[in-house]
């Protein structure tokens, strides 16, 4: 691919490709996990809850790909981002790894022993699997917005000066839980698509609740990064984007109006925040018409509409730094080489198409309703 992008391309390139792994991640890891979510609360007894997890229990390891590939990109990416982040992140990292252990063995063993006490545990494993690691990214990106306390010295070193306690500040858990209501939405409106009865109607109001709150927390969030007092950065220095990765050969200033700069440049970019929140509207309406896919999808635009507001607002910066602004990692200088980039867009072409279609195929093979009819069918095949 080298030969076809010169090297500021191929780093816009890379921006838009691990903006859309992450979409990616929302929507197909984020659906089971939203399942996982609303189990303990919409399956009123062992075997609508059997009902619930055989929704996703063919899918969910087929859905982590997106999870590790977004992982793996940002690593041959944007390296200097990967390090910092997961230095700064270290704690909240592993509470999300924590938290996702519980999920393969859940699914694997929870209806292998017929014991209440030991479903009803790994009913709240599943649960603890699917609602934390929404919750925790929200949170990151809510600091993201605030800067996170790093800085680098003259080898390029980082060192992270802040606390895991200090990440769980206001504004980050409000964004946070903007992330768990719409993962929480996603996975109710899939949840209804796939059951039917009392339990589609339960999946369905919880669907629609988390949709409200996910339009609240969104405006509420939009409306305290204005006029909440939050700064946000801004470089003032010439950027060559062709250059090498050096974070610290900018300039970068601190201002309350820097993350609406691009909004108010290009108002086009307002069609970003409304697709969010139409797209949540949308879902409560098409469920409540039982037009359950169309609910599913209507979701999904919501939260790719709210993903890319946020990285709209934040363009060209990554990793914002609080303590050394200046050292605030970017998408022009914090890249790796031109050859890396450029095969591993050649990668990215030939495999990501396989992956989108067997993902397909596995979901159309395995398409249609799950049953209380359907568990006492395949009692020791289900999950």
């Amino acid at each position: 691919m080298l030969e076809f992008f010169d090297y500021p391309t191929l780093k816009l390139i890379w921006w838009g490709l691990v903006g859309v792994l992450l979409i990616g991640f929302a929507v197909m890891d984020g659906h089971d996990m939203g399942v996982g979510t609303l189990l303990p609360f919409v399956g009123r007894n062992d075997v609508e809850r059997r009902v619930v997890i055989n929704t996703v229990g063919p899918h969910w390891d087929g859905n982590q790909v997106w999870f590790i590939t977004g992982g793996g990109a940002i690593f041959a990416a944007w390296p200097l981002v990967y390090a910092t982040a997961f230095s700064g992140f270290y704690w909240a990292m592993l509470a999300v790894l924590w938290a996702l252990f519980f999920r393969p063995v859940g699914f694997d063993y929870r209806s292998k022993i017929h014991d209440p006490r030991w479903r009803s545990f790994w009913d709240w494993g599943l649960f603890v699997g699917g609602a934390v690691p929404p919750l925790i990214f929200g949170v990151a990106f809510g600091n993201l917005f605030q800067g996170v306390p790093f800085q680098f010295d003259e080898l390029l070193i980082s060192t992270y000066t802040g606390s895991f306690w200090g990440l769980l500040n206001p504004f980050a858990l409000l964004v946070g839980l903007v992330s768990s209501a719409m993962i929480t939405m996603h996975g109710g409106a899939y949840l209804a698509h796939r059951t039917e009865g009392a339990l589609q109607a339960r999946a369905a109001r919880g669907a629609t609740a988390a949709a409200l709150l996910t339009v609240l927390g969104f405006v509420a969030a939009g409306l305290w990064l204005r006029y909440g007092g939050i700064e946000g950065y801004a470089i003032t220095s010439a950027v060559d984007p062709a250059a090498l990765p050096d974070p610290l050969a900018k300039t970068v200033v601190r201002s309350a109006e820097a993350w609406w700069t691009h909004y108010a440049a290009w108002p086009a970019l307002w069609a970003l925040p409304a697709l969010g929140l139409l797209g949540a509207l949308g879902c409560m309406l098409l469920l409540a018409l039982r037009r359950t896919l169309a609910a599913f999808v209507s979701s999904a635009l919501s939260m790719a509409g709210i993903i890319v507001t946020a990285g709209a607002a934040l363009f060209p910066f990554i990793l914002p730094s609080s303590s050394q602004p200046q050292a605030s990692l970017t998408v022009w200088d914090s890249t790796s080489s031109h050859l890396t980039l450029g095969l591993m867009l050649g990668a990215t072409v030939i495999f990501m198409p396989l992956v989108i279609f067997y993902t397909g195929w596995a979901y159309r093979v395995m398409r249609g309703k799950v049953t209380v009819e359907h568990i006492h069918r395949n009692e020791h095949s289900a999950y």
